[in-house]
C-alpha cells in the first residue's frame, strides 16, 4: 500500500513536470516562429479570428501591439492556437501529494476492518460495507461541487465503478489461487 501510493505519487509528480517541459518546449517553438515568420503567425491569427467573423483590417490593430510586444504575441499564441497555460510550478508536488495520499486512503478503507475483526469473514463484510459507503459518499459529494442535479447517479456510477474494480481483482485472485489438496 506504501510502495503503491509513493509510485502513484511519483507518476503524478513526472506527469506534471512533463507537463511544463512540453509547455516550455512549446513556448520556445512558438517564440522561434514569432521572430522569424511573423507573417505567417499573423495569418494563423487570422485563421482564429475568421472562425467569428472578423477581418484582417479588423485585427490590424493587433498586430501592431503584438509587433511592438512580441511576447505578447507569444503568449496568445500560446493560448489561442495552442489552447496551452503555463502549469503552475508548485503544480507537480500538489499532484503527487494528492494523488498519493488518494491512493493510500483509497487502500487503507477496505482494510479498516481487518485491523479491528479477528473474524476474517466478518471483516470481509465490513470491508464491503465500509468500501461501499465511501465510495456512495464520495461520488455525491464530488457531484455537488460538479453537478448537484445529478448527486445520486453520480454516487451510484461511483460505487459500481468501484464495485467492478473491486470484482475484477477478486476474480483474478479467484483464478491464481492454489488448488485446495485436501
Amino acid at each position: 500500500l506504501v510502495s503503491g501510493a509513493i509510485s502513484m505519487g511519483l507518476g503524478g509528480f513526472l506527469a506534471a513536470k512533463s507537463e511544463a517541459e512540453h509547455f516550455d518546449a512549446e513556448k520556445r517553438r512558438e517564440e522561434r516562429e514569432v521572430e522569424l515568420y511573423p507573417e505567417e503567425e499573423e495569418d494563423e491569427i487570422v485563421e482564429i479570428f475568421g472562425e467569428y467573423g472578423l477581418t484582417r483590417e479588423a485585427i490590424e490593430p493587433m498586430f501592431k501591439v503584438f509587433r511592438q510586444n512580441p511576447d505578447k504575441f507569444v503568449d496568445f499564441m500560446m493560448k489561442f492556437e495552442l489552447n496551452l497555460e503555463r502549469p503552475d510550478p508548485n503544480r507537480s508536488w500538489i499532484s503527487a501529494v494528492t494523488i498519493g495520499t488518494s491512493y493510500f486512503l483509497g487502500g487503507l478503507i477496505p482494510l479498516l476492518p481487518y485491523f479491528f475483526v479477528d473474524n476474517t469473514t466478518l471483516a470481509l463484510y465490513l470491508s464491503v460495507i465500509l468500501t461501499s459507503i465511501t465510495l456512495l459518499i464520495f461520488g455525491f459529494v464530488k457531484s455537488l461541487y460538479l453537478n448537484p442535479l445529478k448527486a445520486l447517479y453520480s454516487a451510484l456510477q461511483t460505487l459500481t465503478i468501484g464495485g467492478a474494480a473491486a470484482a475484477s481483482s477478486y476474480l483474478v485472485v479467484y483464478m491464481f489461487q492454489a488448488p485446495d489438496n485436501s
